[in-house]
């Protein structure tokens, strides 16, 4: 194949790959799912039929926000709305999806008709509240004789109205309680959990739920509003496709009049910023085409490639270095730089995987664009400079710029505080945002959002006796533990740890099975039992415990940990507040070691290529004092943490990148300085632009990636000069 065929073949390639798109549409998210693997969750989502953290809250309010549980008349047509909804499962329930529905609403309500059903009083038909309350039952739904309907009954009004909700039959206890009347609050909390057509309990886009909610309050005499982890998600993933929507096509504008201004010729910046847009949608392309779930964190890949496609064209354009010395330093820079970004693709946290994978594409393909399809195209633009003459030479006086550079850099990682914030929704969101001011107020009133779920899984047989003496020992064990929410009666406190049910009769040749083959779900506690084959495995625990502090969740971590050696039980604990406590812990300790490792990967891809082992220390010394200098500003100017670690490794990438082309045996002329600062300059206009987004992550990055190629092209600088030309350029 000659080059002329090749370059058609490659244009072909990447416009039908960029044709996938079309046929492959596919919508970013963010969810707990694509920012890290939690190996507890993952293992209750493939061995059981139901994962609790699939449930949303939806806060209900009437719209003249007036009396709501007490006022029969709205009771009773909140019920027939949860009956609707349930019913529309034949019916999509969300617009713009073709298959996710709501399959159950779990609500005060619906468990007080049950409560009262079990009494042979029927809510449904009630005219007045008299009508069910009487006679009265004096110790309501909370006394030693009540029935497990009542039980659940109690147990919802507690968990799904506020604290300061008058409990009244649900527990006459209770100070200021009644009886004779029925729980009142004027406002309520809906759990209701989302499937697809193919019976799954799978990842969930929560942000359908935003546009549904305001259709089902447009329709009705209620105020539905989204609220807890899920729905923050949701927000933060809405902030995030607003700032892209806004932000590209400017950056794409201002770019191209950097890059026209840069390069003095329109024609080329057309030219450059056409290949990378076909770039990216070809890439985009083969990822949907392959099934990979792109998340909204991958997005901020899009400006990266950009940023990195603007390189060659300055180059092969404005630089004085011949064609085959060009494609060299090119194809240096490219591999030094996904190899430093390639260390991510074995972190333990999702997000950065997919992102590093998404940007190691990109920035081949640019490559590939750049060598094969444009070389040739940017040589043409190139004006030579035919007088010029080089000669290699060292000169003593001005190597002393590289390690003052250096020390620079080294001690703004020394003077950096050394926090490490934990990986949570909150990260995902502006500080100012009124929706975690929402979480907050929801979690000072309701107990159920007042902590977060911690799950515990335990290898058990289903058959075996001993296990489920052990699993039961093990919980009662575990219910005096001070981090678990407790649900308190002022007689009694219940801790809220949803695992096997205690067996009221006899233990002989009672096991996991026997009990649980007879297990009903309630609102708050699905069946524990995992299994493989029709063959159980273990069982899963969920425990309510303090949502406050990252510590006491990890403390709590190390605890069940303990107990469950102590009771020769094997498993594991996980959830969203422990993973991502842990996550942060290890980042931490590891943080340095991480930033060493993609500095030595650096030198022996950098040693395999140049064969030179000065030339490749520098570029790999280089590298890491970029890296920890951009992880002490991370600290400086915002939060250091797993969030921040992609932007590190990519300004290491970008170091290597930067380094590469200073470190040839040809030394820098004033083009060659014009060519480095020119893509920098351009690279630095999209990422500024990024900086002032919304989204924290993508702010972050465009903030620490303007600050990672300042530090580069300085750096590359002072690496320049320990080579000084002694030839007159004419």
């Amino acid at each position: 194949m000659n080059p002329k065929q090749a370059r058609i073949s490659i244009i072909l390639v990447l416009v039908l790959c960029s044709g996938l798109v079309f046929i492959f549409p596919t919508e970013p998210v963010l969810t707990t799912e694509v920012l890290f693997d939690d190996k507890v969750v993952q293992r209750i989502e493939d061995e059981s039929n139901y994962l609790d953290e699939n449930k949303l809250i939806l806060i209900i309010k009437h719209d003249d926000n007036g009396p709501l549980t007490n006022n029969l008349t709205r009771v009773k047509t909140l019920l027939s709305l949860e009956q609707d909804i349930i019913n529309n499962k034949d019916n999509i329930a969300f617009l713009n999806d073709n298959s996710a529905y709501i399959d159950t609403v779990s609500s005060p309500l619906n468990k007080w008709s049950d409560a009262f059903n079990s009494r042979n009083r029927s809510l449904e038909n009630a005219t007045k509240w008299a009508d069910v309350l009487q006679p009265i039952l004096a110790d309501g739904w909370c006394g030693e004789n009540t029935t497990s309907e009542e039980k659940l009954a109690f147990q919802s009004t507690l968990l799904l109205l506020p604290n300061e909700a008058k409990m009244n039959v649900a527990c006459p206890a209770f100070s200021g309680s009644s009886a004779s009347q029925a729980p009142q609050s004027n406002e309520l909390i809906w759990l209701i959990s989302l499937k697809d057509i193919n019976d799954l309990y799978g990842d969930v886009r929560w942000s359908m739920v935003l546009s549904w909610a305001e259709k089902i309050s447009e329709e009705s005499e209620f105020e539905i509003e989204p609220a807890g982890v899920n729905m923050l998600f949701a927000k933060a993933q809405k902030i995030a496709e607003d700032d892209l929507s806004s932000i590209l096509i400017p950056s794409l504008l201002f770019l191209i009049l950097i890059l026209t201004i840069g390069l003095q010729d329109w024609k080329i910046s057309l030219v450059t910023i056409g290949s990378v847009t076909l770039i990216i949608l070809a890439e985009l392309g083969i990822l949907s085409a392959i099934g990979f779930t792109i998340s909204i964190i991958d997005v901020i890949a899009i400006p990266i490639i950009m940023g990195v496609a603007v390189d060659g064209a300055f180059w092969y354009c404005k630089s004085s270095r011949k064609r085959e010395e060009v494609r060299s330093m090119l194809l240096i820079a490219m591999i030094t730089t996904v190899s430093a970004i390639s260390l991510s693709l074995i972190s333990p946290i999702r997000a950065q995987r997919s992102l590093a994978f998404v940007m190691i594409i990109g920035i081949i393909l640019d490559w590939v664009v750049t060598r094969f399809l444009l070389e040739n195209f940017y040589l043409s633009k190139r004006k030579y400079f035919e007088n010029l003459t080089i000669k290699k030479s060292f000169d003593n006086k001005t190597p002393m710029f590289w390690p003052i550079a250096l020390v620079i850099l080294a001690s703004i990682s020394i003077i950096s505080p050394t926090s490490v914030d934990i990986l949570d929704v909150k990260q995902f969101l502006p500080n100012d945002d009124p929706s975690l001011d929402d979480l907050d107020e929801l979690q000072s009133k309701y107990l159920l959002a007042s902590g977060t779920m911690a799950w515990i899984i335990i290898d058990a047989e289903g058959d075996s006796t001993t296990d489920l003496i052990k699993i039961q020992n093990f919980q009662k064990q575990l219910s005096y533990h001070p981090s678990i929410i407790s649900i308190d009666t002022g007689i009694y406190q219940t801790p809220l740890i949803m695992g096997v049910p205690n067996y009221d009769g006899g233990m002989e040749n009672v096991t996991i099975n026997k009990i649980l083959n007879e297990f009903e779900d309630s609102f708050i506690h699905s069946n524990p039992k995992l299994q493989k084959d029709g063959v159980t495995t273990g069982i899963a625990i969920s425990v309510l415990i303090d949502g406050s502090f990252a510590d006491a969740a990890l403390e709590f971590s190390d605890d069940v940990r303990f107990l469950m050696n102590e009771n020769e039980l094997n498993g594991d604990v996980g959830g969203q507040l422990i993973s991502g406590a842990q996550l942060a812990k290890d980042f931490g300790e590891n943080r340095v070691y991480q930033i060493l490792f993609a500095g030595i990967a650096v030198f022996i891809v950098s040693f395999a290529l140049l064969r030179s082992p000065i030339r490749a220390s520098r570029i790999a010394v280089g590298t890491i004092a970029i890296g920890a200098a951009v992880d002490g500003m991370a600290s400086i100017i915002g939060t250091r943490g797993v969030h921040t670690a992609p932007a590190v490794l990519l300004g290491m990438g970008f170091a290597a990148d930067y380094l590469s082309h200073a470190s040839g045996e040809h030394p820098s002329t004033k083009h060659d300085n014009y060519a480095r600062w020119g893509a920098a300059i351009s690279s630095i206009s999209i990422f500024l632009l990024l900086g002032f987004s919304v989204f924290p992550p993508a702010q972050n990055t465009g903030r620490l990636l303007t600050i990672s190629i300042l530090f580069a092209a300085i750096l590359a600088t002072c690496l320049s000069l320990t080579y000084i030309e002694k030839g007159e350029e004419e």
